[in-house]
């Protein structure tokens, strides 16, 4: 009766002597046996929690489908880029081996610094069958300019429009002069977060774009000289139209979301937001009015791919990756694509995907609201590298904001 109880206790220490080598030596395994070790876990999925509807989609639908079909238990935690990239840099700094974060929603400039400070684990991308599948790769290239070398997984693709009520203005300024001839002719009724907020940022960078002489040429090498030109010009437009500006521009929305809420409440015309189906979204929840419609600078149309990837000490790096596979499969793919849920475009090559499944996606009804395919596509422009993203951040503190 000894002997047997020792043998157990021997198998039960095996086996779980197994389990951790699983987890943490994933390089080797094949992405079954990652699904495998994953089993019964929790994830920790650190992303930006301002927007209603995707938090109720990443509630209701992934959390729901990642516990039937893995038995995974996702669980969403609401934090700005910044919060959980700081986070990081203090337990990398502290040399914490086991963190709390499992899996993060980033892009742009903060995945940037984060690879640079060897915040993220990975590479790990190519171990996705999804990805290697589903998904179109030139997405797997750049972000912001900036090589992923498989360190984030695609997760979706979004650009930059602006909202308005054609119940209120027929001809919105579709240029940066007529934004200017606008803003002035009615003063009091624009406005825009302030940056580093991702929206305000957003906005300063089409207007440096539509400022620009020719916005390519940040893309083949550094073009300080350029760059320092073309941005005195974009703050000398901002502090041009300050004084028209909502509160006479002594003060900003802190945040998209108190933006939105001024525009709700009409005390401004326009809305901005990166995501071409938000307005259609908030016309079928019954906030807005279904007069709202949306439209874009004429060539300088921001878009961009958001990604998610996992930190580098995550004490469930299989469960992350099993996540992060199941955000690129077709189903949740179509369902975040549906504006009803969020509106979020896929990464998907839709060539790849069975006659059935692309059919699903070409028959999305995208509602009035958002803009046909080809518009976005003709004003559509790159990102920027990350590196003149902080740049014009710093630039609007110093020579806007505290002017």
């Amino acid at each position: 009766m000894k002997k047997i109880f020792v043998f157990i206790i021997l198998l039960f220490l095996s086996f779980s002597c197994k389990k951790q080598t699983i987890t943490e030596n994933l390089n080797d395994l094949t992405f079954k046996e990652i699904t495998q070790s994953a089993k019964g876990s929790s994830v920790n999925f650190y992303m930006w929690g301002g927007s209603a509807p995707v938090n109720q989609w990443i509630d209701q639908f992934v959390t729901s489908q990642l516990a039937k079909k893995y038995d995974i238990k996702l669980n969403r935690i609401p934090a700005d880029a910044s919060v959980f990239i700081n986070k990081l840099l203090g337990e990398k700094q502290a040399k914490k081996e086991k963190g709390s974060i499992d899996l993060i929603w980033i892009n742009g400039e903060n995945f940037k610094n984060a690879k640079e400070n060897d915040l993220l684990y990975g590479p790990f991308l190519e171990q996705l069958p999804n990805f290697q599948k589903y998904v179109n790769q030139n997405y797997a290239l750049t972000d912001f300019g900036y090589p992923i070398e498989g360190y984030e997984a695609p997760y979706g693709k979004a650009q930059f429009v602006f909202e308005y009520d054609f119940a209120k203005i027929s001809a919105p300024p579709t240029n940066i002069q007529l934004l200017k001839e606008w803003i002035i002719n009615h003063p009091g009724q624009f406005t825009y977060p302030a940056p580093p907020d991702f929206t305000g940022s957003a906005f300063i960078r089409t207007l440096f774009y539509s400022l620009s002489e020719n916005y390519q040429v940040y893309f083949s090498k550094q073009q300080d000289e350029q760059f320092l030109k073309e941005s005195k010009k974009l703050y000398a437009f901002l502090n041009e139209i300050k004084p028209y500006l909502w509160e006479k521009g002594k003060s900003y929305p802190q945040s998209s979301n108190a933006h939105e809420l001024l525009f709700e409440k009409g005390e401004v015309a326009f809305f901005m937001n990166y995501n071409q189906s938000h307005a259609q979204y908030k016309i079928a929840e019954g906030t807005y009015p279904d007069t709202v419609r949306t439209y874009v600078m004429t060539g300088a149309s921001l878009f961009n791919t958001h990604y998610t990837a996992i930190p580098f000490n995550s004490q469930n790096k299989a469960g992350a990756m099993v996540v992060a596979n199941y955000l690129m499969s077709p189903e949740v793919q179509l369902s975040k694509n549906d504006p009803a849920n969020w509106g979020d475009f896929t990464i998907l090559d839709l060539d790849k995907l069975s006659q059935e499944m692309k059919n699903q996606f070409e028959q999305l009804d995208l509602g009035d609201a958002v803009l046909p395919l080809d518009v976005l596509d003709k004003n559509g422009v790159p990102e920027i590298p990350a590196y003149y993203v902080e740049k014009l951040e710093q630039g609007w503190l110093d020579n806007v904001y505290h002017k």
